[in-house]
């Protein structure tokens, strides 16, 4: 199977790589800057941005699945993840690849959250206004694609080791978990790659 990975030289992205490469399966690369990834056997690094949709064609032609483990900038890069998964849905559409894991937040339907107290509803979403924005215009633009997407909600993200031992439930994370480590977010899109799990669905992911 043939990976294309947007974000690939971040924590999440990262860890995805160097499973897809370890697996066996040859990787295509998106970087703004290809040298922060090591060169690797079954590795193809293109330059450009996530924004950049001739990038981004660039990087999933070929491609079997697509991974987009791209995160929430904010005020540094208002629009990032909705442009991004524009540009990625039409390059899919273009090249016939029907398999996309994107990795979203939690946080951003945090006010439905039944598991969660009014008082953090009534903070996060301030806070993190423009972030959550950016992620459901993102669900919004690939739910509405004929693709074979899941959406990984994560909760709290940390730099832990992984365990492969946590809990998933659909569209909001399971009562009591509040974090997972990036490493377990990409253990978890290794899974749905590898069984087709959790199609057209937006699991949440946490301790």
């Amino acid at each position: 199977m043939q990976i294309a990975i947007l974000g690939g030289t971040g924590g999440i992205g990262g860890h995805v790589l160097s499973w897809a490469l370890d697996a066996g399966h040859p990787v295509r690369a998106l970087a703004r800057s290809p040298q922060a990834l090591a060169p690797a056997p079954g590795l193809t690094v293109i330059r450009g941005d996530a924004l950049d949709a001739d990038a981004v064609a660039e990087v999933i032609d070929g491609a079997d699945a697509v991974v987009s483990a791209l995160g929430p900038r904010g005020a540094k890069a208002p629009g990032l993840l909705a442009g991004a998964a524009a540009n990625t849905v039409a390059a899919m559409q273009k090249t016939g690849a029907r398999r996309l894991v994107c990795v979203s937040a939690a946080g951003a339907y945090i006010t439905g959250d039944p598991h969660t107290n009014w008082l953090v509803k009534a903070i996060l979403p301030r806070v993190l206004a423009k972030q959550f924005a950016d992620t459901r215009q993102m669900e919004d633009v690939i739910r509405a694609a004929d693709l074979d997407w899941t959406l990984a909600r994560a909760s709290r993200l940390t730099n832990r080791p992984g365990t492969g031992r946590y809990r998933v439930s659909p569209d909001y994370p399971p009562g009591g978990g509040w974090k997972i480590s990036r490493a377990d977010v990409a253990h978890f899109i290794a899974a749905v790659l590898a069984d087709d799990g959790w199609v057209r669905a937006a699991p949440a992911l946490a301790y």
